[in-house]
């Protein structure tokens, strides 16, 4: 690196901001057991990725609450309906 910016003009003092690259989170390995996945991972609404074994919630410890979600889907999909009330004759 060093070389590279003093053969651009950029004297030692521009190297002292210079931060590394961040490292890139890998998501092609089992969070459970690393084992390699590949393409044939597993996303979870957790938000991890894990293989065919640990690849349901009971087998990883998900964080994701799924009766909430469930309720709430169930909410939103069957509304309360309230009709006027019927005047008594």
């Amino acid at each position: 690196e060093r070389r590279s910016a003093e053969s651009r003009g950029q004297g030692a003092e521009d190297l002292e901001g210079m931060e590394p690259a961040a490292k890139k989170a890998s998501t092609n390995r089992c969070w459970e057991c690393k084992k390699k996945v590949g393409l044939t991972g597993f996303r979870c609404r957790c938000g991890g990725t894990f293989c065919s074994v640990h690849r349901y919630s009971d087998k990883h410890d998900c964080s994701f609450d799924y009766k909430t979600a469930g309720r709430e889907q169930l909410a939103k999909s069957n509304p309360t309906i309230l009709n006027k009330k019927l005047e008594k004759i």
